[in-house]
């Protein structure tokens, strides 16, 4: 499959949209076209280990979760260990493309997942992703009311020159008066104009009403998920289908206060990998995340709320295997998707 092609089919599968501002996703290296891929390659950090291991078993593109360029390089030299899988990854004519928080809020991305190992549940996202696109032309809606028609036609005529601007007219009545109502949505750019023309009349201006527009809300995509148990269980049985889900031996735990192991668990806020600010102020019986800070975790258990952390990447990592046969699915087994076998979580317990 051609790079280009399928790069456009994952972005597909989940859109680079739902990332986080702050995030560095799609494609960040790409060989000199063209450049078909025939093996795909996932991992979840793309260590100097996993690349060799990925040049072994000769892949064309590399899925790496978590992206191996996040601050900007201000040069490819031998020097550091993110510089040289640059490197590697050219001279190897390897591609290299990080789906990262895209797939942390996509509806089956890794936080659904995650959930799958609490048991029989409900769960929502805990700050919903907005939709990429406004529901409506523009950013802005400028409303205000015009008295007479001569008036009317001036105005309406005025803001058609303005570009980004659509307007729409109806008539209202304000103290047994009869008004036209002037609605218009228009861009950032094209407000600044609007409200030019409008401050040159103290009878439009005095009247204008400007709202901000918000992109809806996606009700099964964003941050973290709010899992609700059909059926309350022990923390106890609740650490064992944790640690059975995620192929553990350990979990680190912080009980709330006033719990124990045999105190009911009804209600789980999780995030994979860092969960300090996703769950926080989150109502729940539990929390659950790869990683906390400190003060986090001693906030959390203050109010009641159990903590379960088990390292940043063992909460994601088992998502690797159904993310490959989604991907299987989703390009019809057109190319061939591999795990790597040295990716793992730098931590453990010794």
């Amino acid at each position: 499959m051609d790079l280009k092609v399928l790069v456009s089919s994952l972005n597909d599968f989940a859109s680079l949209s739902l990332a986080e501002s702050w995030d560095n996703v799609g494609l960040l290296v790409e060989p000199s076209p063209p450049h078909t891929v025939h093996t795909l390659f996932l991992t979840i950090d793309l260590t100097e280990q996993v690349m060799e291991e990925a040049l072994q078993k000769k892949v064309d593109l590399i899925l790496s979760y978590h992206p191996p360029i996040f601050r900007p390089l201000k040069h490819i030299t031998w020097k550091t260990w993110k510089e040289r899988l640059v490197i590697r990854a050219l001279e190897n004519r390897v591609g290299i493309y990080s789906p990262h928080t895209a797939y942390d809020a996509s509806p089956q991305g890794v936080n659904s997942w995650l959930a799958k190992g609490l048991g029989v549940c409900t769960s929502r996202p805990i700050h919903p992703s907005k939709a990429p696109t406004y529901p409506t032309v523009g950013t802005h809606r400028v409303e205000f009311s015009v008295n007479s028609t001569e008036d009317l036609d001036k105005v309406i005529s005025a803001v058609k020159e303005i570009a980004d601007v659509s307007v729409t007219s109806f008539s209202t009545r304000t103290d047994d008066e009869e008004q036209t109502r002037i609605s218009l949505n228009c861009s950032q750019e094209a407000l600044m104009q609007v409200v030019a023309f409008l401050s040159q009349s103290r009878q439009f201006y005095q009247k204008t009403e400007i709202l901000s527009l918000e992109k809806p809300l996606l009700l099964h995509a964003g941050m973290g998920r709010l899992c609700t148990l059909d059926e309350s269980v022990s923390l106890a049985t609740m650490i064992e289908r944790i640690k059975r889900h995620l192929k553990l031996p350990h979990v680190r735990l912080a009980l709330g206060v006033g719990r124990t192991l045999e105190s009911p668990v009804k209600v789980v806020a999780l995030c994979a990998g860092s969960g300090s600010k996703v769950l926080q102020g989150t109502e729940a019986d539990l929390y659950l995340a790869g990683e906390m800070s400190h003060h986090d975790v001693l906030d959390a258990a203050s109010q009641g709320i159990t903590v379960i952390l088990c390292e940043h990447s063992n909460t994601e990592r088992g998502f690797l295997s159904d993310l490959r046969d989604m991907l299987r699915a989703h390009l019809e087994n057109k190319i061939d998707i591999i795990l790597s076998e040295a990716d793992r979580d730098p931590l453990c317990v010794v």
